[in-house]
C-alpha cells in the first residue's frame, strides 16, 4: 500500500472515530437517548414488519404484494449484510474504544455494514415509490435510524454509509425488476 492511501486511510478511520464519540456524547442528554433507543428498537423490524401486515388489510391484493416485495427484499438485505459482517468482522465502536458509550442492545457482534440503516433505506424507497405520500413518513425515520446507530455507538458513520448505499442498491434492483407492478 502507498503511503498516500495508508495516510488517507488512518484519516478517514480517525474521522469516523471522531464523529462517532461526538454524537455518542448525545446520549448524556436523556430524552435523547431514550429518543434514539426508541427509534433504534423500532428499526429492528417492529416498524417495518408493523407495514407489511397492515399493508394487505387495508390495501388487499396490492398491499399483498408490496408486503411479499419487502420480504424479499429483506432476505435479500439480510444475506448480504451478514455475508459482510462475517468476513469484515469489524468491532462495534463501544467494543474498541473505551469513551464510547453503549446505548443499546446489539443484535449481533460486529459493526460493518449497519443492517438497521441497509433495511430502512431499502424499505423507505420501495414505500416510497408505492405510495409517495409516505415519504414523509420513512424518509426522515430512515435517516433518523442510520444516526441512532451512530448515536447509540452501535457504528461507525463509514458503516451506516454503506449500510445506506447497499440500501439504495437493492431498492433499486427490485424497483428495476418489479417496479412495473407498483
Amino acid at each position: 500500500m502507498n503511503n498516500a492511501v495508508f495516510f488517507a486511510k488512518r484519516r478517514a478511520v480517525r474521522w469516523d472515530y471522531a464523529l462517532c464519540l461526538m454524537l455518542n456524547r448525545w446520549l448524556e442528554q436523556g430524552p435523547l437517548h431514550l429518543f434514539f433507543r426508541i427509534v433504534s428498537r423500532l428499526g429492528d423490524g417492529l416498524l417495518w414488519y408493523g407495514f407489511m401486515l397492515f399493508l394487505p388489510v387495508f390495501l388487499g391484493g396490492h398491499g399483498f404484494l408490496i408486503s411479499l416485495l419487502m420480504l424479499a427484499m429483506a432476505s435479500l438485505g439480510l444475506y448480504q449484510y451478514r455475508f459482510i459482517k462475517k468476513r469484515s468482522m469489524r468491532p462495534r465502536p463501544f467494543v474498541t474504544h473505551r469513551k464510547i458509550r453503549q446505548g443499546a442492545r446489539t443484535l449481533d457482534e460486529f459493526s460493518f455494514p449497519s443492517g438497521h440503516t441497509m433495511h430502512a433505506v431499502a424499505f423507505a424507497a420501495l414505500l416510497t415509490q408505492a405510495f409517495p405520500w409516505l415519504g414523509f413518513l420513512v424518509i426522515p425515520f430512515a435517516l433518523v435510524t442510520g444516526l441512532s446507530r451512530v448515536v447509540l455507538g452501535l457504528h461507525y458513520p463509514s458503516d451506516v454509509f454503506m449500510g445506506a448505499v447497499l440500501g439504495l442498491f437493492n431498492a433499486t434492483l427490485f424497483l428495476a425488476l418489479f417496479g412495473s407492478l407498483l
